[in-house]
């Protein structure tokens, strides 16, 4: 598994939802496809659901699995390429509410996540062992490359896991 030092505590619950024997292109992959199994399959009615007041529709959810990874990949690629930038955080509630996912289809998102995702597993790929070990700075916290790799595959999962618990 990756060492703690790699990353903070906040990502801690992520990562451990992982099995530590996999690769990062093997958790990305089978994230995805745990997530693909279950909302494709779910009721045009659950589509727009919330659990509670205040809480993320499952397509506010999908869209915000999106847009994380997008930044994360973002940051991995910056830090592999030896940008020392600071690189700025961003406002998951602010990026839901401005992302209008209710308006959106459905299964488009679901398509749009799939495509991401193989383009991550794409880029991750692309590094080298080396870059993997290189650490940047996001939302003025120290990451490793492949820290956030398998931080985007946990995030996935730890949300999957709601949707389970939740949702379905």
């Amino acid at each position: 598994m990756i060492p703690t030092k790699e990353y903070v505590p906040y990502y801690t619950p992520f990562i451990s939802l992982l099995p530590e024997e996999n690769s990062i292109i093997e958790n990305l992959e089978a994230a995805q496809t745990d997530f693909e199994n279950t909302l494709r399959n779910i009721s045009k009615e659950k589509e727009n659901f919330a659990y509670a007041e205040g809480k993320w529709t499952i397509k506010e959810l999908i869209q915000h699995i999106i847009d994380t990874e997008r930044v994360f990949c973002y940051r991995a690629l910056s830090f592999a390429r030896n940008d020392q930038q600071d690189l700025p955080g961003f406002d998951q509630d602010l990026f839901v509410v401005n992302s209008f996912a209710q308006q959106r289809d459905y299964n488009e998102l679901l398509d749009e996540m799939d495509v991401l995702r193989k383009g991550t597993i794409q880029l991750f790929k692309s590094f080298t062992p080396e870059d993997l070990l290189k650490i940047g700075t996001g939302s003025g916290n120290k990451i490793s490359v492949r820290a956030l790799g398998m931080v985007m595959a946990g995030h996935q999962q730890h949300h999957l896991n709601v949707v389970k618990e939740r949702y379905l």
